[in-house]
């Protein structure tokens, strides 16, 4: 069991030390081509069966994760701004999706 825990340790610290930062706005994957800036909160929530992304600066969309679709889907719900939905999302891109570990709305 020590050693499982250890390994565990290993793992998540190395999760930690490669992640990677980005910031853009968070759209879902149905409206990834539309007016970003008038894209809705309440949209994004009604189209999540889709799932996530987040469009770079530079226009490029990159998806998210099962489990950052999850956790963006969670604070869509409870946030309070409702159109241009800049983000920080910090994760390891694996291919061409981002493994969210965390999402902070701006």
């Amino acid at each position: 069991m020590k050693i499982f825990r250890f390994s565990l340790l290993l793992l998540v610290s190395h999760a930690l030390l490669h992640a990677e930062t980005w910031t853009g706005t968070v759209v879902d994957v149905m409206c990834k081509g539309k007016d970003l800036a008038g894209h809705t909160r309440q949209c994004a929530v009604s189209c999540a069966k889709g799932g996530y992304g987040l469009v770079l600066s530079d226009g490029k969309f990159v998806k998210f994760n099962e489990s950052g679709n999850a956790k963006t889907l969670q604070i869509l719900k409870t946030a309070t701004k409702d159109k241009d939905l800049k983000a920080k999302v910090s994760g390891t891109m694996e291919g061409d999706v981002i493994k969210v570990q965390a999402l902070e709305l701006q």
